[in-house]
C-alpha cells in the first residue's frame, strides 16, 4: 500500500529523516513511538505531501507520488491525515465539516454527501453535535469529528499524528476508542503516538524512531516487552515510569500526590489504584522519615503493560540498613499496612545504598 525508499528530509543544517526504509501494508496497523523531535511527523508529512522530502521514494498503490507532476489532491484523497490539533473549519458546523470536501473535491450530489456525513458522525458517536459550531465541542468531540471528516474522502489509508497529545484523559479514551473500531474494520493506518498501551492493543507492527532513522521494528509485544536495542528500551522505560527526588520528611505532599495522580490517569487506572499507590507511598515515607537524619530517597513509580503490575521502587543512599528494617523493630503498623496493599515486599543492597520495591496490581489488569 505505502512503501517508502531510502527517504531524507532536512531543515536547514537538521537532518530530520535519515534514509528512512519502510512498507506498510494494506490492513496494516504500524504505530510510530519515539521522543520527540525524532521525525515521526516529518514522515507523516512527507506521505501525505505537506512537506516535500529532500530524497528517496514514496510509492502509494504504487503509484510513484514524488514524480514530476505528481497529483497531491490524488494523494490526499488516497491517504487521509487526522493532526493532534484538530483542524476543523471554524465556521462551518460538524456536519458541513464532513460534507464540504466530498461535495467540493470528490463531487458528490449534496444529498448523498449529507447523508454518508451522518452516518460516518453516527460511527464516531457525534450524531446530535451534527448542527453545532466546532468551538462547542470538548477536545474529544474535536478530535472526533476530525476522524469523520477524514473518513467522508473514502481515504484508503489514514494517518494519524499523536491524535490524543492534546487531550486529557476521558477525551483520550473516546478517540481511541474510535481508532479501534477502524483497525478491526480493516482500515491502513500509520498512528504517532506516546500511548503504549494503545499501540500494543491496536497495532500490527511498531516502529521506534529516533535521530530520523527507525531503530527497531518489530510486532508490539516484541517492542514493549523484548526491544533488542538499549534506546528503544530506555524509551519505553521512561514513558512507563515516574521518578521523584523526596528530599526530606517536610517534602511537598500535595505536588508528589499529583504527580501520582497524573501516572495513574495517563495509564489508565481507577481510583482504587491511585488510591492504593497513594496509601502506599505515604506510608513507605513515613516509614522511611521516622528515623531521624534521613537525607532522602528517590521514588520511582512503574507500570508494565505485559503483567499489569504498578512497581514502587525506593532508592536510599543510606548504607546503614533500609527503612523496612526499622518498620520491623518499632510497632510495625505502618509495615502491616504496606502487606495489606502491596505484595512482593523485597530489600536489597545496592552500589549506592539500599533498595526497596513493592508491587500493587492495577485495577483488573494482571493477576
Amino acid at each position: 500500500m505505502i512503501e517508502i525508499r531510502n527517504l531524507t528530509k532536512s531543515f536547514g543544517r537538521d537532518r530530520v529523516l535519515n534514509g528512512i526504509t519502510e512498507t506498510i501494508g494494506r490492513g496494516e496497523v504500524v504505530s510510530v513511538i519515539g521522543p520527540s523531535g525524532s521525525g515521526k511527523s516529518t514522515m507523516l508529512r512527507c506521505i501525505n505531501l505537506l512537506e516535500r522530502p529532500d530524497g528517496g521514494e514514496i510509492m502509494i498503490g504504487g503509484r510513484d507520488i514524488l514524480a514530476p507532476g505528481a497529483d497531491k489532491a490524488w494523494v490526499r484523497r488516497k491517504v487521509g491525515m487526522v493532526f493532534q490539533s484538530f483542524h476543523l473549519f471554524a465556521h462551518l458546523s460538524v456536519i458541513e465539516n464532513a460534507v464540504v470536501g466530498p461535495v467540493k473535491i470528490l463531487g458528490k450530489a449534496r444529498r448523498a454527501a449529507e447523508a454518508r456525513g451522518m452516518e460516518l458522525l453516527k460511527a464516531v458517536g457525534l450524531a446530535d453535535k451534527a448542527a453545532s459550531m466546532p468551538g462547542t465541542l470538548s477536545g474529544g468531540q474535536k478530535q472526533r469529528a476530525a476522524i469523520a471528516r477524514c473518513l467522508s474522502m473514502d481515504p484508503e489509508a489514514i494517518l494519524f499524528d499523536e491524535p490524543t497529545s492534546a487531550l486529557d484523559p476521558t477525551m483520550t479514551s473516546e478517540v481511541l476508542g474510535v481508532i479501534r473500531r477502524l483497525a478491526r474494520d480493516g482500515m491502513t493506518m500509520v498512528i504517532v503516538t506516546h500511548e503504549l498501551d494503545f499501540a500494543r492493543d491496536v497495532s500490527s507492527r511498531v516502529l521506534f524512531m529516533d535521530e530520523g532513522v527507525v531503530y527497531e521494528s518489530g510486532t508490539p509485544e516484541r517492542i514493549m516487552d523484548e526491544p533488542v536495542r538499549e534506546k528503544t528500551r530506555a524509551f519505553i522505560n521512561r514513558l512507563r515510569s515516574c521518578t521523584r527526588l523526596i528530599d526530606g520528611p517536610d517534602y511537598d505532599v500535595y505536588a508528589l500526590n499529583a504527580g501520582i495522580e497524573a501516572f495513574c490517569e495517563k495509564h489508565f487506572f481507577g481510583k482504587e489504584t491511585a488510591s492504593r499507590t497513594l496509601l502506599a507511598v505515604e506510608e513507605a515515607l513515613a516509614l522511611y522519615f521516622s528515623r531521624p537524619g534521613r537525607a532522602g530517597v528517590t521514588l520511582t513509580i512503574s507500570y508494565s503493560e505485559k503483567t499489569g503490575a504498578v512497581t514502587l521502587r525506593f532508592d536510599d543512599p543510606n548504607p546503614a540498613g533500609n527503612f523496612l528494617d526499622d518498620a520491623c523493630a518499632g510497632d510495625g503498623l505502618g509495615l502491616t499496612i504496606l502487606r495489606g496493599i502491596a505484595h512482593d515486599i523485597a530489600c536489597a543492597r545496592v552500589e549506592n545504598g539500599n533498595r526497596v520495591t513493592m508491587t500493587l496490581n492495577a485495577d483488573g489488569r494482571g493477576a
